[in-house]
């Protein structure tokens, strides 16, 4: 668990950062949360979104896409981005980072960067 607490840690250092969570959607367990500013119950987000990760995975699965090509999943709201990151290391299969962003302060190509540099320097 330390680790994860590492992850949110350097997660919320990405500008406009207003909250974080890393979840195993496999078993639908928030392993950890960070919030800074976001009234969002953010264990709740780690719940619910599993369903949108299987759901998203499902249609690609479909499509004939690898669950490999999966990178990311935008909700883009009228002040906040909220982005879902599936870690993507074979050890990591079944986790992902959703991370809540202030649309105002954020830079997204910034942001998606910096999730894919923090995947590769942590080891959950």
């Amino acid at each position: 668990m330390e680790q994860v607490q590492q992850v949110l840690t350097e997660v919320m250092r990405i500008r406009g950062a207003l909250g974080a969570v890393v979840v195993d959607y496999l078993s639908r367990v928030t392993l950890g949360v960070q919030g800074n500013g976001t009234e969002l119950d953010l264990h709740k987000v780690g719940e619910v979104d599993t369903d949108v990760i299987r759901a998203k995975f499902h249609a690609l699965s479909v499509l004939g896409y690898p669950p490999g090509d999966l990178q990311d999943i935008l909700v883009t709201l009228t002040d906040e981005y909220h982005l879902i990151h599936p870690l993507s290391q074979r050890k990591l299969q079944g986790v992902f980072i959703y991370l809540v962003l202030d649309r105002n302060s954020a830079a997204l190509a910034v942001a998606r960067a910096r999730l894919r540099e923090i995947e590769e320097a942590f080891d959950l």
